[in-house]
C-alpha cells in the first residue's frame, strides 16, 4: 500500500516520535508499505512521521546515489528506535531535499561523521559509524523522528525567502508525482 506523504505544516512532523516495541501492531506491514511509498515517491529515505505515524522508524535505500557517493553502495536499511550517539565536529554543506517539502532544495550544514545505535527490522541491536553523504542521509531521516525539518537549519533570511513556498506546500498547492497529506 502506498501511503500519502505528510507535508510541511502537519503537526506530526513537529513531534518527537515514540519508541516502539517488537510487538508493535503490523510493524512488518508498515515497513513494507514505507518501502513501497518511498520508491513510488522517488525518495531515498522515509520516516514514519512522513506517513502520519509518530514512531521512531525510518527506512533508507541510498544505493541509487552510489555513483556520486560510493559510500552509499548497498545502503538499504531499516532503523528502529535510533539514537545518534556521536557527532563529528567537522561540518560539511550539501544540498538537501525532502518528500515532505516538495520543490524545495537548500544547502544544509551537517556533521560529516556520526555514530548511531538502533535496532533493525529483526530487533537486532546495531551500533554503527557513518561518514560522508551516508551520515547526511541518516541525519536527515533521524531529524524527522526528532520533529525537525531541514529548513530549521537555514538562516532567518533564507527562511523568510521560503515562507511563500512553505505556505503553499502546507495548503497542498504543489505539484508532485505522489499523493500528499496536509494538516487539513
Amino acid at each position: 500500500m502506498i501511503y500519502p506523504v505528510v507535508v510541511y505544516g502537519h503537526p506530526v512532523l513537529r513531534k518527537v516520535a515514540d519508541e516502539i516495541k517488537q510487538d508493535y501492531e503490523n510493524l512488518n506491514e508498515i515497513i513494507a508499505n514505507m518501502w513501497e511509498t518511498m520508491y513510488h515517491s522517488d525518495g531515498i529515505g522515509l520516516a514514519a512521521p512522513q506517513i502520519g505515524k509518530s514512531i521512531r522508524l525510518f527506512v533508507i535505500d541510498a544505493d541509487p546515489l552510489k555513483d556520486e557517493f560510493p559510500e552509499l553502495e548497498g545502503m538499504k536499511k531499516v532503523f528502529i528506535n535510533a539514537q545518534i550517539e556521536l557527532l563529528e565536529s567537522k561540518e560539511v554543506t550539501e544540498s538537501e531535499g525532502c518528500l515532505s517539502l516538495p520543490t524545495i532544495r537548500e544547502e544544509v550544514k551537517r556533521p560529516s561523521k556520526i555514530r548511531i545505535k538502533y535496532v533493525d527490522e529483526n530487533f537486532e541491536l546495531k551500533d554503527e559509524v557513518y561518514e560522508g553523504f551516508a551520515a547526511r542521509v541518516i541525519q536527515h531521516e533521524y531529524d524527522h523522528i526528532e520533529g525537525t525539518l531541514f529548513v530549521d537549519y537555514l538562516n532567518p533570511l533564507k527562511k523568510r525567502l521560503l515562507k511563500g513556498k512553505l505556505t503553499k506546500i502546507s495548503k497542498g498547492d504543489v505539484k508532485v508525482s505522489y499523493r500528499i497529506k496536509t494538516a487539513k
